[in-house]
């Protein structure tokens, strides 16, 4: 089977509408970053989301950075930030100077655990030590546990930034994930529920911060006819041409969150019957199903998360290990975590499915297929 035929496991989901937005674009001659595209993009997402501010950036990771930098992190703070995360959560505090502590998941969905934080908050404090943020995930689209987390916080005078990079379109008790906490982020990479190619957004209900952020994202230049800096700042905003694609993708949100979700579903029929499997966060309605994850229980189950990994990617279908968590990362070996064994039996038990919206019937009967005959073998 040739390599063009491998089915990858979160690819775009673009077509005419995308090219037609970009199309358009380029005709208007705003080619640079800034623009009426990149102005409408953060209008429309903002109201997508439920926010009166949206800044539209090159990453998820440049949002994350100014929002951190907007909270006050920096040297001799510390950030609560959940060890089973993508690297980049991690890596916008250390880009502030502020020291990242790890905070293991609650088992369930594999988001931060709030009872833990909760406690690390108080021993911060008893000890004198300043906690700038705490940045729950939403992780694989399923939202962290909000109403007790934004409790203790806000009791405790503690920011929270919600790190929403995987979970456009997900609701938590009737909200839509990226409205929590003083900031959101959200990502348009290539995998993820929309697309810009490269791209990302930071919302708020706090005008300041947003207006803060933005004075950073453009090198911090100053209101004057010359190029005028009093400070560091960041080359940071999205281009007008990628916010086009954005406005298209967001467009047709919905069709894809649907087609995630069906998708889920049939995963969940799927392994209903092998024992020792299940969909990580299967029971969340909220959740976008950006990536659909499986743990399997070899003890029961009789074969690993990897087994299946191994026999799917003979057949060109590929597969990805939940994300491995900070604490084991030689980056942070030397980082504080706070460990109570969930996210490592998440990292040693978990296999991420393909999830794409782009996925063809034709795709879905040969993955269905593939991992039929597996669990038949293994039975």
């Amino acid at each position: 089977m040739p390599a063009s035929d491998t089915i990858l496991l979160s690819s775009p989901d673009v077509g005419p509408a995308e090219e037609a937005g970009v199309l358009r674009a380029l005709r208007s001659g705003w080619v640079a970053p800034l623009g009426p595209e990149v102005d409408a993009f953060e209008r429309e997402v903002a109201d997508r989301v439920g926010v009166p501010h949206a800044l539209a950036l090159s990453s998820g990771t440049a949002a994350l950075h100014l929002a951190l930098l907007a909270l006050g992190a920096g040297p001799g703070r510390v950030v609560l930030v959940p060890t089973l995360t993508f690297v980049a959560t991690a890596n916008a505090v250390l880009y502030t100077g502020a020291r990242p502590v790890f905070v293991d998941c609650e088992p369930a969905t594999g988001n931060i655990d709030v009872a833990l934080t909760t406690e690390l908050i108080g021993s911060f404090r008893r000890a004198g030590t300043p906690v700038a943020a705490v940045v729950p995930v939403d992780l694989f689209g399923s939202c962290a546990d909000y109403d007790p987390l934004l409790a203790a916080c806000q009791a405790a005078e503690v920011p929270v930034l919600e790190d929403a990079a995987e979970a456009l379109g997900s609701t938590y008790r009737g909200r839509a994930a990226g409205a929590f906490g003083n900031a959101g982020v959200l990502s348009f990479n290539g995998n993820k529920m929309i697309t810009t190619s490269g791209g990302g957004m930071l919302l708020s209900h706090d005008a300041a911060l947003v207006a803060r952020a933005r004075h950073l994202s453009t090198q911090a230049r100053q209101p004057a006819d010359h190029y005028e800096h009093h400070e560091l700042g960041y080359n940071y905003r999205l281009s007008n041409v990628l916010a086009a694609l954005g406005r298209a993708q967001l467009g047709r949100l919905d069709e894809l969150l649907d087609r995630r979700r069906r998708l889920r579903e049939h995963y969940a029929k799927l392994f209903a019957a092998a024992p020792g499997v299940e969909v990580l966060a299967e029971s969340d309605p909220g959740s976008n199903c950006w990536l659909t994850v499986v743990l399997v229980d070899p003890g029961r189950a009789g074969w690993h998360a990897t087994d299946l990994a191994a026999h799917l990617s003979r057949e060109r279908i590929e597969t990805r290990p939940v994300w491995k968590p900070m604490h084991r990362q030689r980056l942070f070996a030397d980082a504080e975590a706070h460990l109570t064994g969930a996210a490592d039996q998440l990292f040693a038990r978990g296999i991420a499915l393909p999830s794409g919206s782009v996925l063809t019937e034709e795709q879905i009967g040969r993955i269905t297929e593939s991992i039929a005959g597996f669990l038949e073998h293994r039975r």
